[in-house]
């Protein structure tokens, strides 16, 4: 079974209960964020099976919007092995259910921001540079 954001975001609000707090929910939130980090970067420096080469990326004024997407890089070289993949997951879900729980508080529907999100970049397509 596909489990839904309404339903997931259900599912957080029957769970939450020692951090329902909206200032423990946000810094749970940002725990779980840097966890994410981490696990990335242990990805690199620990197991080793992504290599960074981070370097200025190659992107002139003059370079077209759609050609930029094939000159610019991700700097990475290798994929996630399957227990650096694993651990990321874990710690994505638990970044998730914080950013649910945070929604459930502040009274925000996650599937909406999700879809608002999609209208945005479907809508500025390119032009939706952060």
């Amino acid at each position: 079974m596909q489990v839904t954001l309404d339903q997931f975001q259900q599912q957080v609000s029957e769970l939450l209960l020692r951090h329902r707090s909206l200032l423990d929910v946000l810094s749970k939130y940002g725990q779980t964020s840097s966890a994410v980090n981490r696990a990335v970067a242990k990805a690199v420096t620990e197991c080793g099976c992504i290599e960074l080469n981070a370097k200025k990326q190659a992107f002139s004024v003059d370079t077209d919007l759609t050609a930029a997407q094939s000159v610019l890089e991700n700097h990475m070289n290798g994929q996630l092995c399957e227990q650096c993949s694993d651990v990321l997951r874990a710690e994505l879900g638990r970044n998730l259910f914080y950013m649910s729980a945070l929604c459930n508080l502040l009274d925000i529907n996650l599937e909406e921001v999700v879809a608002r999100e999609s209208d945005k970049c479907s809508t500025l397509g390119l032009f939706n540079m952060r």
